[in-house]
């Protein structure tokens, strides 16, 4: 056993908090000892990507900007262990550092929200749509192009209270956040995958160590959920043949029937008038080969410059 207590470290968000708390259940639940006083210790850090809230991931840098201080303190020691929503985490981490465990995966797809109407299909034209992600952004456009889009950013309880206020007409949030923090009460309508395809990774919770922490993976490893770790593999292994950020909409999800997988993805345009679309069919073991294959499908279909094109 260590002598210090085994320290979570976590954004300090609500959502975030409930990640972390779920992480420390679990490991209680796997490992007895651990429900000892003190003997796990949650620590709170604030993220770059908590601070800026004036404008949207894509102006302000990316993915990485709430891991970074995360990943700061595994690496001097502050924190043991890092709990992340997989959908913020880079494909490419830092070296010494590794996803050593994925938990059961929450129902990816996103909720939608509006002041009136049952669905997204009932906006009156010109209704105000606030999403900060550019994959919200670019599906709804593309399904209607009549509506406006304008940048919303904060928490759930955030956003959720700028919809009451009138600021928008409607908006979306990820489903899983939703259960975790016990507000689907408040849900419109729950966009299937036809409808809104969900981001890379939605719904799961992955946990960073250092890689040469053996006694902490030991003890993460009765929590490791191996169909999550299948469909996350497969939608990071697009994600990064599409070398995909903030700044553009690409969408994706895999799903495992027994030992066989079927990942879609599509990559958009800001205004959802450009679509281009991949599938793949396959048995598990090939996760990760038919998520760049698919990846690599997409690029091909770009056009020069595509990536590169970033609207504001």
């Amino acid at each position: 056993m260590t002598t210090h207590p085994l320290r979570i470290g976590t954004r300090g968000s609500p959502l975030a908090l409930a990640q972390a708390h779920e992480t420390r259940d679990r490991l209680i639940a796997a490992h007895p000892h651990l429900a000892a006083p003190g003997a796990i210790e949650i620590v709170v850090f604030k993220t770059t990507g908590d601070r800026i809230l004036d404008r949207t991931l894509a102006e302000a840098g990316g993915k990485g900007l709430f891991t970074k201080e995360l990943e700061e303190a595994l690496f001097d020691g502050r924190a043991d262990l890092a709990v992340h929503s997989m959908k913020d985490v880079p494909t490419q981490l830092p070296d010494g550092l590794e996803i050593a465990t994925l938990l059961p995966r929450e129902d990816p797809r996103d909720a939608f929200f509006a002041r009136s109407g049952s669905g997204l299909a009932d906006l009156p034209a010109g209704s105000v749509v606030g999403t900060a992600g550019l994959r919200r952004q670019a599906q709804v456009l593309e399904l209607r192009p009549d509506l406006k889009i304008v940048p919303l950013r904060g928490n759930v309880q955030t956003r959720l209270s700028k919809l009451d206020a009138g600021e928008v007409d409607a908006t979306l949030l990820a489903l899983a956040g939703l259960r975790r923090l016990g507000l689907t009460d408040r849900i419109t309508a729950v966009l299937e995958p036809e409808t809104m395809l969900p981001a890379v990774a939605q719904g799961a919770i992955g946990i960073e160590i250092r890689s040469d922490d053996d006694a902490t993976r030991a003890l993460l490893a009765p929590l490791n959920c191996a169909e999550t770790m299948v469909r996350v593999t497969a939608e990071r292994a697009l994600l990064a043949a599409l070398d995909g950020s903030c700044r553009t909409p690409i969408a994706a999800l895999a799903v495992l029937d027994g030992e066989d997988l079927h990942l879609r993805a599509k990559v958009l345009s800001h205004d959802g008038r450009s679509i281009f679309r991949a599938e793949r069919r396959g048995k598990a073991a090939d996760a990760e080969s038919l998520g760049a294959d698919a990846g690599a499908e997409i690029r091909a279909q770009l056009p020069p410059g595509f990536f590169a094109a970033t609207p504001h």
